[in-house]
């Protein structure tokens, strides 16, 4: 399996970004997944300079929509205005008519305009007035959102939450890495002349690729125990839904296709455990900070057994 494209487009997006690594290693598990992302952290963290640097890595249409309360879902989707000189109704397409699109502080809108992602985060496809349009192929959602400012902000419902594949937040830096970036920066405008070297096709291919990774039926065994896990957790009033199982599965996938991979090991299953499961959950204690719920799902990997076998036998 030729993964050396997966390398390139790391090793560009760190031109820009310092550090990260794992960051940059999950969103690319979501991109191959065909999944969506939503990073969340605070602000002045690089969440939108990440998600640009990823877009101008790819030769692919880019699609940015600032959320702010007064956002409609025309603004996001597109809508029919009458032409006068033709005399028809004719469609003008919404920012979600990209291959990558930036949906930066998502929840800055209200929910009725976060839900026109639904669709097309769902099925790829956008309905307005009864027609409904397919979205170009890869179709790939980036999303950014402070999760401690509550002033001005509507939180993401539990349907937009699973439409995610996962939820990263950005790495600390070390003070090393921290003046490295200030020195790349202070003369220089890295994501300005930052250059594509992947085009939409082959990452297309590569998510077909990604679907033919092996995953031993004990592994698959494994990731269902502990889904099921999470519907039982003493903490945990709803646990993870069939939706998110199989999008654990095609998290796993993605990782070990990033390591290099054709098979699956437990250790990516562990890799992705937290980010793709963690927002699921609907806690029945109050939080202890932003990431108790991925405390929680390092409870449940402690319960359950890891298999022990030779996974790359089919």
């Amino acid at each position: 399996m030729n993964l050396k494209l997966l390398e390139d487009l790391q090793n560009n997006i760190s031109k820009v970004m310092i550090g990260n690594g794992r960051t940059m290693k999950l969103i690319l598990t979501a991109i191959l997944a065909n999944g969506h992302v939503l990073l969340e952290d605070v602000p002045g963290t690089g969440k939108t300079v990440l998600a640009k640097s990823l877009a101008k890595s790819v030769r692919a249409q880019f699609g940015r929509v600032q959320f702010t309360p007064d956002l409609l879902p025309s603004d996001v989707t597109g809508l029919n205005y009458f032409d006068s000189k033709k005399g028809e109704f004719v469609f003008r397409e919404g920012p979600v008519f990209c291959n990558i699109l930036l949906a930066d502080e998502i929840n800055r809108a209200t929910p009725k305009t976060q839900s026109s992602l639904l669709e097309c985060m769902a099925e790829g496809q956008v309905t307005v007035d009864g027609k409904t349009r397919v979205l170009e192929a890869p179709f790939f959602v980036i999303a950014t959102q402070n999760p401690l400012e509550t002033l001005g902000t509507f939180p993401l419902p539990e349907a937009q939450m699973d439409r995610f594949l996962m939820r990263i937040g950005m790495e600390d830096m070390t003070q090393n890495q921290e003046l490295s970036m200030v020195e790349r920066f202070l003369v220089d405008e890295p994501l300005a002349v930052l250059d594509g070297i992947c085009g939409k096709d082959e990452l297309v291919t590569l998510q077909a690729r990604c679907r033919e990774v092996y995953i031993h039926r004990d592994l698959l065994k494994y990731m269902i125990e502990i889904v099921h896990a999470t519907r039982k957790h003493s903490k945990i009033m709803q646990g993870v839904s069939p939706r998110g199982a199989l999008a654990f599965v095609r998290a796993a996938q993605g990782f070990a296709m990033t390591e290099g991979r054709g098979y699956v090991t437990p250790e990516d299953i562990k890799n992705v455990a937290s980010p793709v499961l963690a927002h699921r959950l609907t806690l029945s204690v109050p939080a202890e900070g932003v990431r108790y719920e991925e405390e929680i799902i390092q409870e449940v990997l402690g319960l359950v057994r890891v298999p022990v076998e030779d996974w790359e036998k089919r």
